[in-house]
């Protein structure tokens, strides 16, 4: 039976991913850092559900939680890294800690809960890692550039990575969702207080106060944890495996133009040859 470990559990597509996993049968440590929140996801699951406390800022509560998901279950054999939040402002508009906050989540917890999971998969030569990017993985939007930042950082990582531990029998797949019907766009996104006039009409549309599309995302985040299980069940999993008909029109559309700009400078490109 495989065993599951997913951060950002509280809510969204970590929590619905997690009640998943535990109604089709497989383990599921739970993770968030509210374990209260967590524990009537796991109530009914006693033998195959763990609820635990986890920070992916705090490198102690990673390596504890790791190690108490294999004392319990012998091994993790997924690992989902879900857990983080959106930040909207104009790059101008920034504040360094909340930005330094929001790597600290979205990337580093990634590498740190990846660095904790590895040695065991190593060892079995055999395990899977999901990283949650986002469509903002893959091009940016007025308002969203360090979000884009952070999600760019993780695909990056996560393309290295695959090259990496591939060879020894491990799968890495970075996720690329569009939007979805969660709380990602509601209480769990976090914006800048400043508020530049100039940007009224760029970033300052994305402003929450601006925004009307939460409540009225395309994205089923039921059938977007259905997919993944199936997915990762199906052993064919592909690098990036984007989620919603959004993500793929506007990625589609976003690789398309990068072809063409491409294209068109490609002459000036190949002239600085020797």
């Amino acid at each position: 039976m495989a065993t599951w470990l997913i951060t950002g559990c509280s809510s969204g597509l970590g929590r619905i991913l997690a009640a998943a996993v535990l109604k089709s049968g497989m383990n599921a440590v739970v993770t968030g850092r509210d374990v209260s929140a967590l524990q009537d996801l796991v109530a009914a699951y006693q033998g195959t559900g763990m609820a635990a406390a986890l920070d992916v800022m705090n490198g102690e509560q990673i390596s504890a939680v790791v190690q108490a998901a294999e004392q319990r279950f012998g091994a993790v054999d997924v690992l989902v890294n879900n857990a983080g939040y959106g930040y909207r402002a104009a790059i101008e508009e920034g504040d360094d800690a909340e930005v330094a906050e929001l790597f600290a989540t979205n990337v580093f917890g990634t590498v740190a809960m990846i660095k904790a999971i590895l040695p065991g998969m190593r060892a079995r030569r055999s395990g899977c890692i999901i990283n949650i990017s986002s469509m903002a993985g893959r091009l940016a939007a007025a308002g969203s550039g360090y979000y884009s930042a952070s999600k760019f950082a993780v695909e990056g990582l996560s393309d290295a990575l695959r090259k990496e531990v591939g060879p020894l029998g491990i799968q890495i797949m970075v996720v690329e969702p569009g939007a979805f019907r969660t709380e990602f766009a509601g209480r769990s996104l976090k914006q800048a207080a400043a508020n530049i006039a100039d940007y009224a009409q760029t970033a300052g549309l994305r402003r929450k106060e601006n925004d009307q599309t939460h409540g009225k995302q395309p994205g089923d985040p039921a059938k977007a944890a259905r997919v993944l299980i199936e997915v990762v069940q199906s052993g064919q999993m592909p690098f990036r495996l984007l989620l919603g008909s959004d993500a793929v029109q506007i990625i589609g559309a976003e690789a398309e133009a990068q072809r063409q700009e491409l294209e068109a400078w490609k002459d000036v490109s190949v002239s600085t040859d020797f």
